[in-house]
């Protein structure tokens, strides 16, 4: 599987993601070049660390309309990225590795 990872890795999900056996791509920025960049056009998976870069789901999303969008962050997603968001978790409630197992 195929992950992208907007935003910073303060939780170190990536490092559970790649545990898992799936290969992880940072996009440097969330904005389109970013996403093209980091190959988010065969992406299985969005993960977005940072909602302060919420309007990057509804670009990859654009790119990618396959793409599977987790939000993996404290605090709440704007209402327009929620709708395009699968699953939204709080790394409070649940660490990078339960979150890596269950992509």
């Amino acid at each position: 599987m195929n992950v992208v990872i907007a935003g910073p890795d303060e939780n170190d999900i990536a490092d559970a993601i790649e545990a898992e056996g799936h290969t992880v791509t940072n996009a440097p920025l969330g904005n389109r070049p970013g996403l093209e960049e980091s190959g988010v056009h065969d992406a299985d998976v969005y993960l977005l660390t940072d909602f302060e870069q919420a309007t990057s789901i509804a670009v990859a999303k654009d790119l990618n309309p396959d793409v599977r969008v987790v939000a993996y962050a404290e605090g709440s997603l704007p209402d327009f990225a929620s709708r395009q968001t699968d699953l939204v978790v709080d790394p409070q409630l649940l660490g990078p590795d339960a979150v890596a197992e269950e992509l």
